[in-house]
C-alpha cells in the first residue's frame, strides 16, 4: 500500500522517478501485489496526480499485480489507459466519515460505482472494493458489526470481487476483529477478504494474527515502513508496517516469500521524501544497530 496509502499523504510532492524506482524496488520484494497510485482527483489528492505518468514509465515484474484507486469512470478510464492489472472502489461504514471524505452519503457513493463496476467488468479487471472505518469512526465511535457487513454486502452486490475491511483509525483489538468475522464469514466467502489495519494503537499486528490464525483471511493490506495516514482521520497512523507484519507471520506461521532485505533497499530509496521517522519497529532495530 505504500505507493498510494503512504505516499498520498505526504505533504511535499514526490518526483516521479522516486515512486517508479520504490515501486519497481517492492517488485523484486517477493509481493504479489502493490497497489501503485490513485486516478482520482488532482485537485483533492496532489500526490497522485502523476498516477498514468508513474504507470506509464516503471518496470513490471511478471506475476505482480499493479493495482490502483479508480473511484469513478474518469478515474476508470485512465486506469485502463495505463494498463493496471485490478482498481479498487472505496466507501466507508461510517455516514459521518463519507460526508467529510467524498461529500457523499454511504448509498450515494454506491451508486457512483455502478458505472465504474459494468466498465471494469468490460475491461476484464477485478475490482477491490475498500470499506473504511468497518471498526470505529473518528467522528461516530464505535461502528456496529453489522453497519459494516451492509456495506460490504451492497459492494458485493453491485459486482465488486473482494473487499478489504479497514480499520482506519487503528483503534480495533482483536475482539472487536473477532466480532466483524463471525458475523461476515456467514455471508463472505474468506477468500473475498483483506483486511486492513493500521497501526495508531499498536495493535494491527495481533489483529491481522488472530484474523488468520483463527478465521484463515490470508489477504492483508501493509505499507513498507508505515508510511501513511488519513487525513480525515486525525493522528491515524499508516498500515501496519509491511515488514513487521511479514516478520510476525514468518514467526508464527511460516514463509511469506516477502524478502525483508529488499524491502529495506526499497525504504532507502524513498526515505529522503518522507517526512516523519518510518514507524516500523524493525526499520528502529535496523537503524539502532
Amino acid at each position: 500500500m505504500a505507493p498510494r496509502d503512504g505516499l498520498q499523504s505526504q505533504h511535499s510532492l514526490i518526483p516521479t522517478e522516486a515512486k517508479v524506482s520504490f515501486i519497481e524496488a517492492l517488485s523484486e520484494s517477493g509481493l504479489s501485489e502493490i497497489e501503485a497510485g490513485a486516478f482520482v482527483s488532482p485537485k483533492a489528492v496532489p500526490a497522485m496526480a502523476d498516477s498514468l505518468l508513474v504507470f506509464q514509465k516503471m518496470k513490471r515484474k511478471k506475476g505482480v499485480v499493479y493495482s490502483a484507486l479508480a473511484p469513478n469512470e474518469k478515474g476508470l478510464d485512465l486506469a485502463v489507459l495505463a494498463g493496471v492489472n485490478k482498481i479498487a472502489v472505496f466507501t466507508a461504514a461510517s455516514e459521518t466519515f463519507n460526508q467529510k471524505n467524498i461529500n457523499a452519503t454511504t448509498k450515494e457513493s454506491l451508486k457512483r460505482f455502478l458505472p465504474v463496476v459494468s466498465k471494469a467488468k468490460i475491461a476484464s479487471l477485478p475490482i477491490r472494493g475498500y470499506v473504511s472505518t468497518a471498526f470505529f469512526c473518528p467522528y461516530e465511535g464505535r461502528i456496529s458489526p453489522e453497519a459494516a457487513l451492509r456495506v460490504c454486502l451492497e459492494l458485493l452486490d453491485l459486482g465488486v470481487d473482494e473487499i478489504s475491511i479497514g480499520d482506519t483509525i487503528g483503534r480495533a483489538c482483536p475482539d472487536d476483529v473477532r466480532r466483524l468475522l463471525d458475523l461476515c464469514l456467514k455471508k463472505i466467502p474468506a477468500d473475498k477478504m483483506a483486511l486492513h489495519f493500521h497501526d495508531t494503537y499498536g495493535m494491527a499486528v495481533a489483529n491481522a494474527l488472530a484474523a488468520w490464525d483463527e478465521y484463515k483471511i490470508a489477504r492483508f493490506d501493509a505499507s513498507s515502513g508505515g508510511i501513511g495516514g488519513c487525513p480525515y482521520a486525525p493522528g491515524a497512523s499508516g498500515n501496519v508496517a509491511l515488514e513487521d507484519l511479514a516478520f510476525a507471520f514468518e514467526s508464527c506461521a511460516g514463509k511469506t516469500g516477502v524478502d525483508l532485505k529488499k524491502i529495506n533497499k526499497a525504504l532507502d530509496g524513498i526515505a529522503p521524501y518522507i517526512e516523519k521517522p518510518f514507524s516500523s519497529r524493525l526499520q528502529t532495530l535496523r537503524s539502532a544497530l
